[in-house]
């Protein structure tokens, strides 16, 4: 494994552990009401407008294996760093979960996400968050790199409205890793499959809603390897592209 791409995972194991650490720690504290239902969404938006500002230039921030596995889709992410990425992600979100269990050993819960309706009913939106976020996302990032303050607050923005109107329906998850990290540790695993499997469909079907808009700019391969100046030419080249044409 080469130093840069160890960089990389560092920065997403971090991210993904401030990410579920904040998140759900909201969660538990709000037990009793003292954090609020709008302060639960808050939460989880402004960290992860922070560890976009914070990180976004080291490994593209993007502390979830659906967007990861969105952007590989999106041919804007090299294969070879997937399953590495996936894998920091969940061990950042795991031991967030630890360190929660371990500061409220008394609940039971940990923040885990859980339906609290039918089934279908949050499978469907989990389909349908993930993939209004991963729209965003995929129109104010460049390349496979989510950083700036302005994508921050827009990615950011997108996390809480939708937490906002679906959390108290499906958790508002958009992210396996958030999920999965809670549930293990919890050992609330009934409804695990359909954060993992929702997300990564809503993700995909972004993807191809990006390319009806958008045309061949949204989805073209950036360079991965190579130069600043051959990088930075590219990204050029495509926010060009994506530029309408006057008549």
């Amino acid at each position: 494994m080469n130093s840069r791409l160890r960089e990389k995972l560092a920065a997403e194991i971090i991210g993904t552990f401030c990410l579920v650490l904040a998140g759900t720690c909201a969660i538990v504290v709000n037990g009793d009401g003292a954090v609020s239902h709008v302060g639960v969404a808050l939460t989880f938006g402004l960290v992860v407008f922070a560890m976009i500002a914070a990180l976004g230039d080291v490994s593209g921030a993007h502390l979830n294996p659906a967007v990861t596995i969105g952007f590989y889709i999106a041919r804007r992410f090299s294969g070879r760093e997937v399953v590495p990425y996936i894998l920091g992600q969940c061990l950042g979100a795991v031991l967030a979960s630890l360190c929660v269990w371990f500061l409220f050993p008394d609940d039971t819960g940990l923040g885990a996400t859980l339906p609290t309706g039918p089934m279908y009913q949050s499978w469907v939106l989990e389909v349908f968050l993930t993939a209004l976020l991963m729209l965003v996302i995929l129109g104010v990032s460049t390349g496979a790199s989510e950083q700036g303050i302005t994508v921050g607050l827009a990615i950011g923005g997108t996390v809480t409205m939708c937490a906002l109107f679906a959390g108290p329906v499906s958790g508002a998850s958009m992210n396996p890793a958030r999920s999965l990290g809670p549930a293990l540790v919890s050992g609330q695993l009934e409804a695990i499959w359909l954060y993992v499997t929702a997300p990564v469909i809503g993700a995909a079907l972004a993807v191809g809603a990006c390319r009806c808009v958008r045309n061949d700019s949204c989805c073209r391969p950036i360079v991965l390897g190579g130069s600043n100046e051959c990088r930075q030419a590219c990204v050029v080249r495509v926010r060009r592209e994506r530029k309408p044409k006057s008549d």
